[in-house]
């Protein structure tokens, strides 16, 4: 696949690149905890698709990267590839990639998370009500390491008195926010194949 950037290039060009944001006009989010952390994937939000519940937008994200039907088992019911057991869906699932990750996923990973967020913003009032108090700021998602010195793909780092980074997830949620709720995505026929797997395990 490449990595995320070489994927944004090909891809989404129109998401490459650093932006700057001042840190007084800022809706900045990283902990579940903190202001704004509702506007975090991690935060506990019931999400329900064809009749599944994930407890985040997060769980749904990373499920949605996978399509053989043992990995899909193993990463829904938190098995990670070293035989252990993890209660985080973002570290289970990592634990098997690149190796058992869809193909295609550099291709739809911006659509597969404008898809998950539309589906919080349908269905968690909270998100959508810090959405609307955010109008008029900009929303940045910050690093939770305070010791990496470049953000990653995602996110921001605060530089002075801005907010600088790709911040991918604060524009898709500025994006989100500024059309109500209706963003378009477009995922492969076979994109909700582990929606089925799981069904299957809940029988």
């Amino acid at each position: 696949m490449g990595s995320l950037v070489d994927c944004i290039r090909k891809y989404y060009p129109e998401y490459l690149g650093y932006s700057s944001y001042p840190a007084d006009q800022c809706a900045a989010f990283s902990k579940s905890d903190e202001e704004w952390g509702i506007l975090g994937n991690m935060t506990s939000a019931k999400i329900v698709v064809d009749g599944v519940e994930f407890k985040t937008s997060e769980q749904l994200y990373q499920m949605m990267k996978f399509k053989d039907p043992e990995v899909v088992k193993k990463v829904w019911n938190g098995d990670t590839a070293r035989g252990k057991k993890s209660g985080n869906t973002k570290m289970t699932a990592k634990s098997y990639e690149p190796e058992f990750r869809r193909d295609d996923w550099g291709s739809m990973f911006v659509d597969a998370m404008r898809f998950c967020i539309v589906q919080k913003y349908q269905q968690c009032e909270a998100f959508r009500n810090e959405l609307e108090r955010s109008r008029g700021k900009f929303i940045v998602e910050k690093h939770p390491n305070p010791k990496r010195r470049n953000p990653d793909t995602w996110s921001t780092k605060l530089k002075g008195d801005k907010w600088e980074g790709p911040n991918l997830m604060g524009r898709l949620l500025m994006e989100l926010r500024d059309s109500n709720g209706e963003l378009e995505y477009k995922l492969p026929d076979d994109a909700f194949e582990f929606i089925k797997i799981i069904k299957e395990l809940k029988k």
